[in-house]
């Protein structure tokens, strides 16, 4: 089974993964001719409490993506209140241990600004939904497996 152990660190559990544009989206820049853009390699804190992914939008801006929709999302800092954000569809790329990556070609992802608390993406349940987590505080490694 692919894996990944990371280091849990004092900004909590981060794993390295890249964003790209959608496996539909990069068949569709190659048959119009243009070129496909370059994946973007980031830290993501995989966040239990996140029912979607979250990327920053400066992420999604290298990209040269167009929103695909837009989803109310709740927050501990809306409150009640709904805030509404752009969502795009990319593919996912988790960075496994020895060299391996496992892909997730398309994804419904959230634009949300998490720059400023020093990540560029939020792993939510539609990620960790399909993959076994160790979270090993104890010891302050994590183990994420596909």
């Amino acid at each position: 089974m692919p894996s990944v152990t990371a280091t849990i660190t004092s900004t909590g559990p981060v794993v390295r993964l890249a964003v790209l544009v959608s496996v539909p989206k990069a068949d569709a820049l190659r048959a119009a001719g243009r070129p496909v853009p370059v994946p973007v390699v980031i830290d993501g804190l995989l966040d239990t409490g996140a029912s979607g992914t979250c990327i920053d939008p400066s992420t999604i801006s290298q990209l040269g993506l167009t929103p695909t929709g837009s989803v109310p999302i709740i927050t501990p800092s809306t409150g009640t209140t709904p805030h509404i954000c752009d969502q795009y569809d990319v593919a996912i790329a988790l960075l496994l241990g020895a060299g391996g990556v496992h892909i997730i070609d398309t994804l419904p992802v959230i634009a949300s600004p998490l720059a400023h608390q020093g990540h560029s993406a939020l792993i939510g349940r539609d990620i960790l939904s399909r993959a076994i987590l160790i979270y090993n505080g104890h010891e302050s490694h994590l183990t994420l497996c596909f």
